[in-house]
């Protein structure tokens, strides 16, 4: 029986076709994350144990695999949004989840952020990608007000204010970023509350 075609007119990705493509984006972001923007296409290749033709039959040029690793990345801290914060069992402490998740995968994966910024200009997400995300942070944002736990007047532009400076905290190596979360968040509480602990708590 032959493959059902797509949409497209065109046919589905053979398994082994998915298999090389994954095989090559986990032996990218991996030394992404170690070596930075100097990792070259045909390291990639042997790192993944595949041909260079087969890596430029997924990936056309380096640009396009750093943003598939980008994007690969962007879509896990979403996953991890959207499950492990937003049901947080500590009422009203899933943004602080979110924000300490966001930085761990940050400090771990530096030199992939240099890359992305080095091919695309910019290390933040982007399209719909960004819309999904900030439709999650505005529902942590939501359930923190609910909580008595964020102020009423904070916004998702001021969380992604607070990432940003994260995340050049973390690319520069300027300072702690967890102290900087700490002092974050006792920016972020309701106005006459007490001191935040590291976890986002009073």
């Amino acid at each position: 029986m032959s493959t059902p075609p797509t949409p497209n007119g065109g046919r589905r990705p053979r398994a082994d076709a998915e298999r090389n493509r994954a095989l090559v984006l986990a032996a990218a972001r991996a030394l992404f994350e170690e070596h930075g923007e100097e990792v070259q296409m045909p390291e990639v290749a042997r790192a993944a144990g595949v041909g260079i033709g087969t890596l430029y039959r997924h990936f056309p040029s380096k640009q396009a695999l750093v943003e598939a690793a980008a994007e690969q990345r962007f879509a896990e801290i979403l996953r991890i949004a959207l499950t492990d914060c937003l049901r947080e069992p500590e009422e009203g402490r899933g943004l602080a989840r979110y924000l300490r998740h966001v930085g761990g995968i940050l400090a771990e994966g530096r030199g992939l952020t240099a890359s992305v910024a080095a091919a695309v200009g910019s290390s933040a997400p982007g399209g719909e990608t960004l819309r999904h995300l900030e439709d999650a942070v505005s529902a942590l944002i939501e359930q923190g007000r609910t909580a008595g736990t964020l102020r009423d007047d904070l916004t998702v532009a001021d969380v992604y204010m607070i990432v940003g400076g994260l995340s050049g905290i973390i690319r520069t190596g300027s300072g702690d970023w967890h102290r900087f979360l700490d002092l974050a968040f006792d920016g972020l509480r309701p106005r006459g509350a007490g001191p935040t602990g590291r976890d986002g708590s009073r």
